[in-house]
C-alpha cells in the first residue's frame, strides 16, 4: 500500500475532547438546580453541576498535560461554541408554540429555560477558569518536565476552580441572592471541585500515563 494512503494514527486527543464537552454541556444542564444538604448542623448549597463538572478539569489536565496548551485552548473554545450553541436551541425550543397536548411547558422552561445571566456567568466563569487551569499546568511541566505531575494538577485545578466558581457565583448571584448564600455557594463549591481533583488524583495518573504510553505522536508533540 502507497504510504500516501497508509492509515493514519489520529491519537486518543478527539476522544478526549468530545468527552470533555459532554461533561460541560450535562454540567451546564445540573446547575439549573441547587442542592441542599445539612450535615453536621450546617446547611451545604451546591448547584447540580458540581457533580460532574470536577470532571472537565480532569480531562483538561489530560489534555494540557499530553498535548500542550494550544491544543487544550482549542478544545476550551470547541466547548464555549457548543455551550453557545447549546443554550440558544434550548431558547428556540423554548419560545417556540407549544403542540395543544404537551402540558410540560412549564416544566421545560423552568429546568432548561435560557437565562441570559446564568448563561454569561456559565461561559465566563468556564473560559477564564479552564485557560488559567491549562496555562498553569503548562508553565509548571516547563518547570518541573514530567516530574511532580500531582504538583501541577493541584496546582492548575487551585488556581482554575478558585477563578471559575468566584465568576460563576458573582454574576450568576449577585443581587438576587443574599451575600450569604452567594459566599456558601462559592466556598463549598470551590473545595468541593478541589476534593474530587484531590481524590481522583490516582486515577488521573494512570490515565495520564496510559495516554502519553498510547498515544502516537507524544514524543513529537514535546
Amino acid at each position: 500500500m502507497s504510504a500516501r494512503f497508509a492509515p493514519v494514527r489520529r491519537g486518543h486527543y478527539d476522544t478526549i475532547v468530545v468527552l470533555f464537552v459532554s461533561f460541560l454541556l450535562l454540567s451546564n444542564i445540573g446547575a439549573t438546580k441547587l442542592i441542599e444538604l445539612n450535615l453536621f448542623g450546617g446547611e451545604l448549597i451546591f448547584d447540580g453541576g458540581a457533580i460532574l463538572f470536577p470532571l472537565t478539569y480532569v480531562l483538561g489536565d489530560v489534555i494540557s498535560e499530553v498535548y500542550g496548551f494550544k491544543p487544550a485552548r482549542k478544545a476550551i473554545i470547541l466547548g464555549l461554541v457548543v455551550s453557545i450553541i447549546a443554550s440558544a436551541v434550548f431558547y428556540l425550543v423554548q419560545i417556540a408554540p407549544p403542540a395543544a397536548d404537551y402540558e410540560n411547558q412549564a416544566a421545560f422552561e423552568a429546568v432548561l429555560g435560557f437565562v441570559p445571566r446564568i448563561v454569561l456567568a456559565s461561559v465566563a466563569g468556564y473560559v477564564v477558569g479552564q485557560l488559567l487551569n491549562s496555562w498553569v499546568l503548562v508553565k509548571l511541566k516547563q518547570k518541573y518536565g514530567e516530574k511532580n505531575l500531582w504538583v501541577r494538577l493541584l496546582g492548575s485545578t487551585v488556581v482554575g476552580e478558585a477563578a471559575d466558581t468566584a465568576i460563576f457565583c458573582l454574576v450568576a448571584w449577585a443581587g438576587v441572592m443574599p451575600a450569604s448564600t452567594i459566599f456558601n455557594l462559592m466556598i463549598v463549591g470551590y473545595v468541593y471541585k478541589v476534593a474530587v481533583e484531590f481524590l481522583l488524583l490516582p486515577i488521573t495518573y494512570r490515565v495520564v500515563a496510559w495516554v502519553k504510553k498510547n498515544e502516537p505522536a507524544y514524543e513529537e508533540i514535546q
